[in-house]
């Protein structure tokens, strides 16, 4: 019998999100090139393309849970980067008293196509904890691949507080396509033009500078989900 992979469990994040324009990153994008370093995933311009298939129940479990502000929610996805399936990874994103926490496991093209397809027996015998609960969830709950969430990401790294800032433009869905390889999928631009979402994640404080540097007049602290916003479009 194989034994499963056990990794350490990963520490909540705490995590602002606001909605800003073209105008407010301009600016933003400025102030941060000054203090923090490009993530070095996005190559020069630190940015790179993300596409995400989210699951959910045939009740929507996920999605009502974020909607009516369920303290403890989790949701699963398999992502990848830049149409690179060679690096594809399953996560499952945790939130408790509104700070959350990601677990991942690496996966295989061929393990994604397998997955998506329905065959699912080989789940268990992965080896993988968070591959055997997904297949528990599968099978129990009717968790099943739903949406596909596209968007750019452009990011930055600040070293204390261990903060990674991004700005996710361009998010579009493939309504309920889950041709998650398919680069030629169609999708449809969510939410107005321009709009973009910040992110800022951090251990257990947020240093002064990098607080001081987002503030953007009378932007506030603001609960967005992609996933949500996506399914609005179905």
């Amino acid at each position: 019998m194989n034994k499963e992979k056990q990794r350490p469990v990963p520490r909540f994040r705490r995590e602002l999100k606001h909605r800003i324009n073209e105008q407010d990153y301009w600016l933003l994008r400025q102030r941060l090139q000054q203090v923090a370093s490009l993530d070095s995933n996005g190559g020069s311009h630190g940015k790179y393309q993300i596409r995400s298939l989210y699951f959910d129940t045939p009740d929507d479990k996920a999605l009502r849970e974020k909607l009516d502000g369920v303290n403890e929610r989790e949701k699963f996805r398999i992502r990848y980067y830049n149409f690179d399936d060679s690096y594809i990874r399953l996560e499952k994103k945790s939130k408790c008293n509104g700070i959350g926490r990601k677990q991942s496991a690496r996966l295989t093209r061929e393990q994604c196509d397998q997955l998506l397809a329905g065959e699912t027996d080989w789940m268990p015998g992965s080896g993988d904890a968070l591959l055997t609960e997904l297949y528990g969830k599968m099978k129990f709950q009717q968790l099943r691949p739903r949406t596909i969430v596209d968007y750019m990401r452009e990011a930055y790294v600040y070293p204390a507080g261990n903060v990674r800032v991004t700005i996710d433009s361009q998010i579009r869905t493939g309504l309920r396509c889950i041709a998650l390889f398919d680069r030629d999928l169609p999708t449809v631009p969510t939410g107005h033009p321009g709009t973009m979402i910040l992110e800022v994640k951090f251990d257990d404080f947020l240093p002064d500078l990098i607080r001081d540097l987002i503030q953007l007049g009378e932007r506030q602290n603001h609960a967005f989900s992609k996933y949500a916003v996506c399914r609005r479009y179905e």
